[in-house]
């Protein structure tokens, strides 16, 4: 990888491309007249870009039911982000500005399930985020992988409701062999009088769709890599006169896969096709979550430098590309290209839009903290991540138990297991009233759940791949956390997330282990036993599973070859919420005891950490 640091600036027909006129400015604010050359003149274009909204539309936290603010004190939403806009295009000048996004946008918060499932769109309602959108003034986004998770008839009613074009290219329909959703738009802007600038913007998604949501996709399309439809995309919008293009990408900037080579296209490919794909100015990277204000990558064949800017998530961020244009003989150059990420926490939200969504926020916040049930105690999920919690018994608990009422023959004989990841620190469901967002925030993901068999060396096996996660330590003793949790791994260059970690528990009977940190990764799983007894690696059980994990998320062995025995695909986060509400009360004795099922040891000697 060739990359340098530089200092930034202050501040239709599926397969074919689609023209947009921009409205024409007066005088262009970047430009600075004629020149040399007997018509030379010089322009600048800014292009904006959000990405992994994850239906944040205003600064609000649905688990806390409070304004947003975290340890960095961030703010989220689009009524931010629209206060930023509007702030570069008062600078600029509107028209000598675009707006992108590089996707994730229908999947998050409650306020996204609330228009997915309680008020579904597909049945007449505007969503939130479109609405918001539209108002902002967006030209193009790309699809992320999370637009797939509530279904093709949820994406479509979405894609019907936005004003602009939902860009695609490399999802393919499998009837056709050609792009399901439009690949690029061109968008003309109007530099002054004469010659219009040409943006090309492409939008590429994540080829990990075709594992995550392959109950909604598999049949109907495909995922192609970034690279391989970027080189057969970029050379159209060039072939149709783009004079500056713009990749709209959801994939991380730094190479890496979690599922392995379960696919044989990366997930984080963004960096590699601007090394590899000769033609692109700029992308706007999307997927990883990661704050990149700018990453200059030099093109292989042409060596040009290419643009990279990601505006971390949720809002948080805008980026900024700043594209110096110059018009020469009647055709116009990139000379340059910088850019910059703006901060959303200096400003306050556009009134506007906090205005327009007034009635859906509402609506959304009412919902979200309804009572559904009580608790004898607080089942906090802050540190279940490197101990038995018992907030992952109650997840896995529902979960097996399900699993296990639908069980028949002989799969009903064997015992059931179940697996959960603590996928939010912050979670707690308190002692006492227990509302909905108290359920939701433990639960933040849209997953299905499944049952699967699995022999005792399989089970082994995910727990060795589960226990990746923890760093290597030098010896017993006391250690923060950190030291000890998201390990960083070949397929994790940045650290194993929380949400690839699994913590597995036994319904019947306790299944306990210990992860030894003496021990190298792939023989840390000592004192494997199910109810008391050593699991042998031929004992069968049944395995309560989610869909991302079952279909290859994050690369566990066994998981998607092994026998379906269970495949009613119920909503695990609905379903505890219906466990609370028929149950009453959550109460820990039923589902965790206080001898923990597993421990972190070194030799034996059981590890303390600390927060």
């Amino acid at each position: 990888m060739s990359t340098t640091t530089r200092r930034t600036r202050s501040l239709g027909l599926l397969a074919a491309a689609t023209l947009v006129l921009a409205a024409a400015a007066p005088a262009a604010a970047g430009e600075h007249g004629v020149g040399w050359g007997g018509g030379d003149r010089s322009y600048e274009l800014t292009v904006m870009g959000t990405t992994d909204l994850h239906g944040n539309a205003v600064n609000w936290d649905y688990f806390k039911n409070a304004e947003f603010d975290d340890s960095a004190h961030d703010d989220v939403g689009l009524a931010k982000i629209s206060t930023l806009v509007n702030q570069v295009r008062a600078d600029k000048g509107r028209a000598n500005t675009l707006l992108i996004d590089a996707g994730d946008t229908i999947q998050g918060t409650p306020l996204d399930y609330y228009y997915a499932k309680v008020d579904p769109i597909t049945n007449g309602t505007t969503h939130p985020m479109a609405a918001a959108m539209n108002a902002i003034g967006y030209d193009a986004a790309a699809l992320g992988n999370h637009e797939f998770n509530y279904g093709l008839d949820v994406l479509q009613a979405f894609k019907s409701q936005l004003d602009f074009p939902l860009l695609g290219a490399n999802a393919i329909d499998d009837r056709t062999g050609r792009p399901a959703f439009q690949p690029y738009v061109i968008k003309m802007v109007r530099a002054g009088p004469g010659v219009p600038i040409k943006v090309g913007i492409l939008g590429l998604t994540n080829p990990g769709i075709a594992i995550w949501d392959k109950a909604n996709v598999e049949g109907r399309l495909n995922f192609s890599g970034l690279v391989e439809q970027a080189k057969v995309w970029v050379p159209k919008l060039r072939k149709a006169g783009a004079d500056v293009v713009i990749v709209a990408a959801h994939s991380g900037a730094d190479t890496s896969s979690s599922y392995g080579d379960a696919l044989p296209f990366p997930e984080n490919a963004a960096t590699l096709v601007a090394e590899q794909v000769p033609g692109i100015d700029a992308i706007l990277v999307g997927h990883a979550h990661k704050e990149i204000a700018e990453r200059v990558v030099v093109n292989q064949q042409t060596g040009k430098d290419v643009v990279l800017s990601e505006p971390l998530k949720w809002g948080e961020r805008l980026s900024v590309f700043d594209i110096d244009l110059t018009l020469h003989h009647g055709h116009w150059t990139v000379d340059d290209v910088s850019s910059q990420v703006l901060n959303a926490n200096t400003v306050p939200e556009d009134p506007a839009i906090v205005s327009l969504l007034a009635d859906d926020q509402q609506t959304v916040v009412d919902y979200v903290n309804s009572v559904i049930g009580t608790s004898t105690e607080e089942l906090s999920a802050a540190t279940a991540r490197y101990e038995d919690a018992a907030a992952l018994d109650f997840i896995n608990y529902v979960q097996a138990s399900s699993v296990k009422a639908n069980l028949t023959g002989a799969d009903a004989e064997l015992p059931v297991l179940s697996i959960a990841a603590p996928f939010n620190r912050a979670a707690s469901i308190p002692a006492g009233d227990v509302s909905l967002r108290d359920i939701a925030g433990l639960y933040i993901y849209d997953n299905t759940l499944l049952g699967i068999r699995l022999t005792g060396a399989e089970v082994k096996a995910y727990l060795e791949k589960s226990a990746q996660y923890f760093q290597a330590v030098p010896g017993p003793g006391t250690y923060p956390a950190d030291q000890v949790t998201n390990a960083v791994t070949p397929t994790a260059p940045s650290g194993t997330p929380d949400y690839n970690y699994d913590v597995m528990f036994g319904l019947d009977a306790p299944l306990t282990y210990d992860i030894d940190l003496s021990q190298p990764v792939g023989s840390r799983i000592v004192d494997l036993a199910y109810g008391g007894v050593p699991v042998a690696d031929d004992a069968e059980f049944v395995v309560a599973i989610n869909n991302y994990r079952q279909s290859g998320g994050g690369g566990f062995p066994g998981v998607t070859t092994a026998p379906v025995v269970d495949n009613r695909l119920v909503e695990i986060r609905q379903l505890l919420i219906d466990w609370v509400t028929a149950q009453g009360t959550i109460d820990p004795a039923l589902f965790s005891s206080t001898n923990p099922d597993w421990r972190l040891t070194y030799m034996g000697d059981p590890l303390t950490i600390t927060p």
